[in-house]
């Protein structure tokens, strides 16, 4: 069986997002009047709604508390078309994170992970039978020491059962707090990563990357992309569009080229596949796309 007939499997991070988007600069140590809503999260659940979104039957490796947020959360998965395949942790919450969405589009988290530290290496078995074409990580399960050897156990099980590995680098504070040798060591082996413009830095370039995975899609907003396995170069130009929200946007772009590639789309047309999956997730209020009843 080829890896395009086998699914996906997206490792990592399963959030409830508490989203404040606010017009007016915040006024510190006073009231700032926003927008409150409560929606799906996490930088993994959000890319297997994406995958979902374009007609992929995603599992996602998360885990969840045992209380009213991880059945909401869980239920949204559901609703959105991916299987939570991962362990229900009796004493730990949910993850929640407080999401600040300022007038541009841009956002700041302030996250409480939860139940995502607690991601048992034990899961992993499970979830690779049946084993994936493609394994998505979050790099978030590499840089938190709870969930660490759970994400490294389940990109090695990937690499060995010949998956498609991709990793995404999650965000520039926490790979900075790691270190970047380190964390370039724990995805050593991964077929790609996908990271931003600040991430690549605090990583110490592209050509460091490339000398632990076999190819880097540098996000550069709204800018566009760019891919190279350091042989090859390719360049999608950004997409004009009216941003509302940037979060969930790099977990849109990673479905994107996840799907366009498992299409059959070289490296060209997959990033330009990855920019108008991303251009398209700022459009939208939240880290997910909408489910039918909310659309």
């Amino acid at each position: 069986m080829s890896t395009a007939d086998r699914d996906v499997l997206v490792v990592g991070d399963l959030m409830v997002d508490v989203v404040a988007a606010h017009r007016e600069p915040l006024a510190i140590g006073s009231d700032t009047a926003a927008h409150i809503a409560l929606l799906g999260g996490g930088s993994a659940a959000n890319t297997a709604c994406w995958l979902a979104q374009q007609g992929e039957r995603p599992r996602l490796l998360a885990a969840r508390g045992d209380d009213e947020l991880g059945r909401l959360a869980e239920g949204q998965l559901v609703a959105a078309g991916v299987d939570l395949v991962g362990p229900i942790l009796e004493e730990a919450s949910t993850g929640t994170c407080v999401v600040l969405v300022d007038a541009g589009g841009e956002r700041t988290m302030l996250p409480d992970r939860g139940a995502n530290d607690r991601l048992p290496v034990s899961s992993v078995v499970d979830a690779l039978d049946p084993t994936p074409g493609w394994l998505h990580l979050s790099g978030y399960a590499m840089l938190h020491e709870g969930s660490r050897n759970a994400g490294r156990a389940a990109l090695s099980a990937g690499v060995a059962a010949g998956a498609v590995v991709s990793v995404d680098a999650a965000s520039t504070a926490p790979i900075r707090a790691v270190g970047a040798e380190p964390f370039l060591r724990w995805v050593e082996g991964a077929a790609l990563m996908f990271a931003n413009d600040d991430e690549v830095e605090a990583l110490g370039g592209v050509r460091d990357v490339l000398q632990h995975v076999g190819a880097v899609v540098v996000k550069h907003g709204a800018a566009g992309a760019t891919w190279t396995d350091g042989r090859e170069h390719h360049v999608a130009e950004g997409l004009p569009v009216d941003a509302i929200d940037s979060t969930g946007a790099g977990d849109a772009f990673a479905a994107g080229w996840i799907v366009s590639v498992r299409a059959g789309a070289g490296p060209a047309d997959a990033l330009a596949a990855a920019v108008r999956a991303g251009a398209l997730a700022v459009t939208v209020a939240g880290a997910r796309p909408p489910l039918a009843d909310e659309s």
